[in-house]
C-alpha cells in the first residue's frame, strides 16, 4: 500500500469514527459559496484539523470542513474551503478531499470555483458552464506509483465532465432563468495572479476562464471512477483585459454578490441529480 493510499485510508476512518453518512454528490464550495450549508439540510459537520493527517485550507474566507446533509432528498457532502497547491501542500495531498469523498461513496463530484475570464464575451457576475479543462505548470496528481484502490494507471480523460450532469444543468440554469456560458477552464498554480503574456498565452491555447484550482480535483475524480461536473463563476477579466489591478478582495465581493444566483443553480442542479437517478 502507498504512503499516499495509506494517508487517505487514515483520514477516512477518522472521519467513518464519526458519521457513517453516506453521501451520493460531493460538492466542493467555491468562493462565494462558502455559506451554502446554510441553505441545506444539515446532519453534521467535521473540521478540517480534527480528520487525523487532513490538510487545512489556508485561504480568507474559507472555513475549513465537511457539512454532511440534503438537498432536497439528495444526500451530500459539502467542501466548505478546498486546499490549494499554492498553500504548499503536496499535490496528493490537494487531491486527497475528492479521494476522501469517493471513498465516503460519493459517485459525482460537482465543482464550483471562482475565476478571471478571458474570454472577452465573459463579464464579471457571470456564470460558465465547465466543458473541458487544461491544466498549466499544476502537477498532475497520478504521477508516481498508480494506487490500484482507486483506478488505472493510464485513465482516459476525453470526457472528464460528464455530458449528462452537463445537460442538467443547463437545463437548471435555462428552467431557472440564470444566463448560463459554457467553455473551457484553465488551472495555473498561483498564488500570483497571471501576467498579461500569459493571458494571451492562455487565450491561444483556447481557454475561456483561468483559476488557481479544479482541474487537479477533476484528474483525481475522474481516475476514481466519479462523474464530474463543474461551474465557475467568473470574478473578474484576466489580467490586461481591465485597466485595473486584480486582487483577491475583487475576486471575493464579485462571488458573494453573485452567490444567491449560484446557490440556486447549484441546489437546482442536485436536485435535478436526484431524480434522473444519477
Amino acid at each position: 500500500m502507498s504512503e499516499v493510499y495509506e494517508k487517505l485510508v487514515r483520514c477516512y476512518e477518522s472521519v467513518r469514527a464519526r458519521i457513517s453518512f453516506e453521501p451520493k454528490v460531493a460538492l466542493v464550495l467555491g468562493s462565494g459559496l462558502g455559506d451554502y450549508g446554510n441553505d441545506i439540510e444539515v446532519t453534521a459537520s467535521i473540521p478540517y484539523s480534527e480528520i487525523e493527517g487532513f490538510p487545512v485550507s489556508t485561504v480568507p474566507g474559507h472555513a475549513g470542513q465537511f457539512i454532511f446533509g440534503y438537498v432536497d432528498t439528495v444526500p451530500v457532502v459539502c467542501m466548505q474551503g478546498r486546499v490549494h497547491y499554492y498553500e504548499g501542500y503536496p499535490i496528493s495531498d490537494v487531491v486527497l478531499p475528492a479521494r476522501l469523498m469517493r471513498m465516503m461513496g460519493a459517485e459525482i463530484l460537482f465543482l464550483t470555483n471562482a475565476s478571471g475570464g478571458i474570454n472577452t464575451e465573459f463579464g464579471a457576475g457571470d456564470f460558465m458552464l465547465i466543458t473541458d479543462h487544461i491544466s498549466n505548470f499544476a502537477p498532475n496528481p497520478l504521477i508516481g506509483e498508480n494506487i490500484e484502490e482507486l483506478g488505472t494507471r493510464f485513465p482516459d480523460m476525453s470526457e472528464v465532465y460528464n455530458k449528462e450532469l452537463c445537460e442538467v444543468i443547463r437545463k437548471a440554469a435555462s428552467d431557472n432563468g440564470i444566463p448560463l456560458k459554457e467553455g473551457i477552464y484553465v488551472q495555473l498554480t498561483g498564488p500570483s495572479f497571471e501576467t498579461p503574456a500569459e493571458i494571451r498565452m492562455l487565450k491561444t491555447l483556447g481557454a475561456d476562464a483561468v483559476g488557481m484550482s479544479t482541474v487537479v480535483e477533476a484528474i483525481a475524480a475522474n481516475h476514481s471512477g466519479m462523474k464530474v461536473c463543474g461551474i465557475s463563476c467568473v470574478c473578474n477579466l484576466a489580467a490586461g483585459l481591465s485597466p485595473d489591478p486584480l486582487t483577491h478582495e475583487e475576486v471575493q465581493a464579485a462571488a458573494n454578490e453573485a452567490a444567491p444566483k449560484f446557490k440556486k443553480l447549484v441546489t437546482e442542479s442536485i436536485i435535478s441529480f436526484g431524480r434522473l437517478g444519477f
